[in-house]
């Protein structure tokens, strides 16, 4: 029984490990697919034993080229004591690490300038440009149990008391050169959302916790080239509009000039039909002909000539 349960052991694990390396050729277009591959090779690529609090760089596969990992472990204990500097990241003391398991893998990306677009497109950034390479901390329990059977799971560290600094000196080149365009620091968090801070100085961020974080600006620069390109539409669409605009106009104007003349000719029949229909008699006046009304038909009665009628 031992001898068959071994070779079914063995061909579901290469059939899981033919169907990663399957994956792995495709397009990965998910940051949160991103991170798993990073761990698996993380974890793959690191001895069972190995110094606590030494940084060892990762070997990606071809197909994650251009992007930068390291790691190290340590102690909860030591690590809440004492704090870490991995890279651009630097952990102060006093971090609280939940659940701890004895020792924790923190894991620092560097997704390049390639790698980094795919936070572009999956988060919300509209009317801000990446002006960094998206920089990544992340933090696997490292138990006996993670190191054997390879089933690290993912720990939070919450550092609000002494927050994690992110330094992007070394890694950003933007230069602002009129000083209209500060960079901001985007928080790429786990809900999809981005939080946008200052930074405390200059290429300089801090973070309550590990995720990805990464440099901005508002209103991206559009090349001149572009601009040349578009010119011309936009030439055309602005006579278009003007056009437009003129012939409106032009439609409104006529509609009260017309509304104008027809109220005009209106009170003009209304006049004309007046005097027609008023029954006066025509005099001559010396040598004009006039209109005149006739004269009264009842006599006045005077009021002093009425007397009563007489009582008997």
């Amino acid at each position: 029984m031992g001898y068959p349960m071994l070779l079914l052991f063995l061909a579901l694990a290469s059939s899981s490990s033919s169907s990663i390396e399957a994956a792995d050729d495709d397009q990965i277009k998910s940051a949160r697919l991103l991170d798993l591959f990073i761990r698996d090779y993380t974890f793959k690529s690191n001895p069972t034993i190995f110094k606590t609090g030494k940084l060892h760089s990762v070997s990606l596969p071809a197909n994650l080229s251009g992007i930068g990992v390291n790691t190290a472990r340590f102690r909860c204990g030591s690590l809440r004591r004492y704090g870490a500097r991995l890279e651009e990241f630097n952990l102060g003391p006093g971090v609280i690490i939940y659940p701890c398991i004895e020792r924790i893998v923190l894991v620092r990306q560097n997704l390049g300038e390639n790698w980094s677009s795919i936070y572009y497109d999956n988060y919300e950034l509209l009317g801000y440009k990446l002006v960094s390479p998206v920089l990544g901390l992340l933090a696997y329990n490292a138990g006996e149990d993670a190191m054997h059977n390879n089933n690290p799971f993912e720990v939070e560290i919450q550092a609000k008391k002494t927050p994690i600094a992110v330094d992007f000196t070394n890694v950003c080149n933007y230069n602002d050169t009129n000083g209209r365009r500060i960079p901001l620091c985007a928080t790429f968090q786990k809900d999809g959302k981005v939080k946008l801070t200052e930074q405390v100085k200059a290429n300089v961020c801090l973070a309550e916790g590990p995720g990805h974080f990464g440099l901005v600006v508002e209103s991206p620069l559009i090349p001149a080239k572009i601009r040349k390109e578009k010119g011309w539409k936009v030439a055309v669409g602005s006579s278009i509009g003007a056009a437009l605009g003129a012939f409106l106009l032009g439609l409104l104007l006529v509609a009260l000039f017309v509304k104008e003349k027809k109220k005009k000719a209106r009170m003009d029949e209304m006049e004309r039909r007046a005097y027609e229909e008023e029954a006066l008699q025509v005099t001559m006046v010396g040598h004009v002909r006039a209109p005149t009304a006739s004269s009264c038909r009842t006599a006045p009665i005077i009021e002093r000539q009425y007397r009563p009628p007489r009582r008997y």
